[in-house]
């Protein structure tokens, strides 16, 4: 079984809370948090601040705290996803999009009905977690499990927990 570990960060303010879009191998796009995959031998936090700014251009002073986790099993795909979601501190810089593995092409800060018309077309492990946390109903840094079945491109995710 293959076995991913990733991290996202949520950096808002005044604008609101910045999502990024993805641009898929099949050429599709989806908005997220900025984050991404924990390389060997990295802490979360270092991962984190290492792929924000290589998304964005902002430099993360400090993370605040670990707002929740998330496990996807991908059964026909045998693999397991972990995603540990943070909140940004603080940071400085300006948004600027050139992100070396050629994923994240733009991006910005957005009120809470614009997160939500972005992440539409998210995947549930991805938006209903976000969602909750904007709703504030993810206190106490819940634990969110899903399993996902079907091919790459027509998954169905059936959330386990909560």
């Amino acid at each position: 079984m293959v076995r991913w570990r990733v991290a996202g960060g949520l950096l808002s303010d005044e604008r609101g809370l910045l999502l990024v879009a993805n641009r898929r191998r099949n050429g599709s796009v989806d908005w997220s948090t900025p984050g991404g995959v924990i390389d060997e031998g990295e802490s979360a936090l270092v991962a984190l601040s290492r792929e924000v700014n290589e998304e964005t251009s902002l430099v993360v002073s400090a993370w605040d705290e670990l707002c929740w986790t998330v496990e996807v099993d991908f059964v026909d795909a045998d693999m397991h996803l972990h995603v540990e979601v943070h909140r940004a501190a603080g940071w400085s810089g300006e948004l600027a999009f050139d992100d070396p593995d050629g994923i994240v092409h733009d991006g910005g800060f957005h009120d809470p009905i614009s997160v939500a018309e972005r992440l539409s077309g998210a995947a549930r492990w991805v938006a209903e977690p976000l969602q909750a946390w904007l709703d504030g109903r993810a206190d106490g840094r819940p634990h969110f499990r899903y399993r996902a079945t079907g091919p790459p491109g027509d998954l169905r995710a059936e959330r386990l927990w909560p």
